[in-house]
């Protein structure tokens, strides 16, 4: 994948700045690096390429190492600036042009943007993770009723208690047992609800038999009685169910057919129709096996009702967690026209690009008598940096957790924003 040389910290800006740090002439740089200060005027304004042997000598000269100031060591930070810079409100417009300059004039006030903006994606990753388990799960809601129950009960007793009048002394007993066992239950629900809460810090963490079978997939789907992630029974049948349908599908479409085909071509409704497949069977094996040129392919899968039922995403794409999603996704789209292959170029708030494929299919697996079901599936590839076109969705992942103000499908305020 080649970058175009507008994302690059040149060699010669790095010369530049090497030299005006160290308060070096040009001339006395040029003549111990054997070329005249002209030349290096030229190489210093990018004006002139630089080989390998002459950035020796220039590195040489400024007392560095020629790694330092090799072109294309800083790409990935300015992948870091840019997607930075995509995170800012819509009124806040950096000079993404500039991005190179500022890492070369100002490595460390870069680095700290860098830094600053990864702190800042780590917090709302945990703000999430912490929104979501307040909101959804049930061992943390069945607990917080528990402590309610034993704080209301003991309050009640302590109240007859408190009263006074007179009370049999085996009533007085029976309500000082019952005192006693209220606050043991209460103190050992609380205790065991910090203990849940502190878990709260670690990252990633997963709470749902689904997050179960990604995390499980994404280890390479070890034997599932071996496996660590599976740790609950539902995610255990989850998993067996989904190695089961694998196989089939493998079976029914071997890994050297998807292969070959794949190497002669990169549409994969094409593709479908060269192997004599349903088109939704490619694309799910296509995720699966990610053969030369679908490497980083990513695939999302529903039912009729719009639930996520397998989500495998292409790097970089933004998901959010399970039960939630961006009603903007060509994935639903697909819902409204089953049997219609739906291509769009959508655009995540990180600007970061992605191609995608989606396609719903129906059957009636009990016949005529039985349901209408609906899958649909999307493809996700995603897109080279600097790619020309302007897309045709710009997604999120859920609202909740979504930056773009002004969406027209916006269903509730993002956590993310300031109200």
């Amino acid at each position: 994948m080649k970058q175009r040389p507008g994302n690059r910290v040149l060699t010669g800006t790095r010369i530049r700045e090497r030299r005006l740090a160290l308060s070096r002439r040009q001339a006395d740089v040029a003549r111990e690096a054997g070329i005249s200060a002209a030349y290096l005027n030229l190489i210093e304004h990018n004006r002139r390429p630089v080989g390998d042997h002459l950035v020796l000598r220039l590195a040489a000269a400024l007392d560095v190492s020629a790694a330092e100031l090799a072109e294309g060591r800083e790409e990935a930070q300015i992948a870091a600036l840019r997607e930075a810079a995509a995170r800012l409100p819509d009124d806040v417009t950096p000079e993404l042009d500039q991005t190179p300059e500022l890492l070369a004039r100002f490595p460390g006030w870069a680095s700290a943007l860098i830094a600053t903006a990864r702190r800042a994606d780590a917090h709302e990753r945990q703000l999430v993770t912490l929104s979501d388990r307040m909101r959804q799960d049930p061992y943390l809601l069945t607990t917080l009723h528990e402590v309610l129950s034993a704080v209301t009960s003991v309050r009640s007793t302590a109240s007859i208690l408190a009263e006074g009048g007179e009370i049999p002394p085996d009533w007085r007993a029976r309500f000082h047992a019952n005192l006693d066992g209220d606050s043991l239950r209460l103190s050992s629900t609380a205790q065991a609800l910090v203990a849940y809460l502190d878990s709260f810090e670690a990252q990633d963490a997963i709470f749902t038999p689904q997050e179960e079978v990604e995390a499980w997939l994404a280890a390479g789907a070890p034997p599932v009685e071996e496996a660590a992630d599976l740790a609950s029974d539902a995610a255990r049948a989850l998993a067996r169910a989904h190695l089961l349908r694998m196989e089939e599908e493998r079976l029914a479409l071997p890994d050297a057919a998807l292969a070959e085909a794949a190497a002669e071509e990169a549409d994969p409704l094409r593709m479908a129709d060269r192997l004599r497949q349903p088109l939704d069977l490619v694309m799910r094996r296509l995720a699966l096996l990610k053969p030369a040129g679908f490497e980083a392919a990513g695939l999302l899968v529903c039912d009729g009702s719009g639930a996520l039922t397998l989500r495998r995403p292409a790097p970089g794409f933004p998901l959010p967690r399970p039960g939630d999603a961006c009603p903007l996704w060509p994935l639903f789209q697909s819902l409204a026209a089953p049997q219609t292959a739906i291509a769009r170029l959508v655009e995540a708030p990180n600007g970061r690009r992605f191609r995608t494929l989606s396609l719903a299919t129906r059957h009636q697996p009990l016949g005529t008598e039985g349901p209408v079901l609906t899958r649909a599936q999307m493809l996700i590839l995603p897109e080279e940096p600097g790619s020309p076109g302007s897309p045709d969705l710009l997604i999120g992942p859920a609202c909740r957790i979504c930056p773009r103000i002004d969406c027209a499908a916006r269903r509730e305020p993002s956590i993310l924003l300031a109200a």
